[in-house]
């Protein structure tokens, strides 16, 4: 039984999210992942205009004409949503969390999802698997997905992408388009990513808050990690302790960009601070011209 704050929730996000599926994002979602698989139909004739890479030289070479294969779009795709819910997640300075952003992000992308007759699957994760919930098609299921998202209580604190995607590589056997949601705060996840990136359409989608790449000169702050738990004492008037930590928030992000660019990972760089509607609908218009 879900407990009727959390259906609440759920439906508030669709509703929040259902203009931008039907009038933003649906096509854009269209656009970039249906057609980019394809399987065999049949063979017919070569017509002049058709594409010769297309040429099926078997049948050519037996029957004495050209002819080509012929492909039908697939019909239908697997979207898998990982998760970030480590304790780093409970932290913005703005309107919302990053974790409530996150989640926002996730009810896009699975309406845009059912919207188009696709499955829909989940791995919630933080230092560990907190939950797996297989893909499966329709509003139902999408509220159970969002369900997960929202009242899913982890166990971990910490950030472990590695053990994400190798979770996601044993349990997802075929293709699947999967969204990667979460701040990033973790490290030795190359491998893991690069064996991920080729075998599914991974997107990265980084979502960070203006406090974590600069601080202003507020005096002597305490800071906690989320996910540690450990306390560092900060004096925020030395300007060469705010440009150590703005520099080493820029080397973080660096790095992260440059590993996923060498891996073909797409990222989409969410800020808190910022509409997140707006890089996403860049995003996948820069990917439909790609595969135009």
């Amino acid at each position: 039984m879900i407990p009727k704050e959390i259906l609440k929730k759920v439906r508030r996000l669709e509703i929040h999210t259902r203009s931008l599926v039907n009038d933003v994002f649906s096509g854009e979602y269209h656009s970039v992942f249906k057609g980019r698989g394809m399987e065999f139909a049949e063979v017919r004739e070569y017509m002049f205009g058709d594409d010769i890479r297309n040429i099926d030289w078997n049948v050519t070479a037996r029957t004495g004409h050209p002819y080509i294969k012929v492909f039908d779009e697939e019909r239908e795709l697997t979207v898998m949503l990982l998760v970030d819910a480590s304790s780093s997640g409970d932290f913005g300075t703005h309107e919302q969390m990053k974790g409530d952003i996150a989640a926002e992000i996730c009810a896009l992308l699975a309406f845009s999802a059912i919207k188009n007759n696709d499955k829909v699957g989940l791995i919630i994760f933080t230092d560990r698997i907190e939950k797996f919930v297989p893909p499966k098609k329709g509003r139902k299921h999408v509220y159970r997905v969002l369900r997960e998202i929202l009242y899913n209580k982890p166990e971990g604190r910490g950030t472990n992408i590695a053990a994400a995607l190798e979770y996601m590589n044993r349990v997802i056997t075929r293709r699947a388009v999967v969204f990667l949601v979460s701040d990033f705060l973790s490290e030795g996840y190359e491998k893991a990513l690069r064996i991920a990136s080729k075998r599914h359409d991974l997107v990265a989608i980084p979502i960070t808050d203006p406090r974590e790449t600069e601080i202003p000169n507020i005096g002597l702050v305490e800071l906690e990690d989320a996910e540690t738990g450990e306390i560092y004492l900060l004096d925020t008037t030395d300007a060469a302790n705010r440009k150590k930590f703005a520099q080493e928030a820029a080397r973080r992000g660096l790095l992260r960009e440059k590993t996923l660019r060498s891996m073909n990972v797409d990222p989409v760089d969410i800020h808190t601070d910022q509409p997140y509607i707006d890089p996403l609908v860049k995003f996948f218009r820069m990917r439909a011209k790609r595969f135009r």
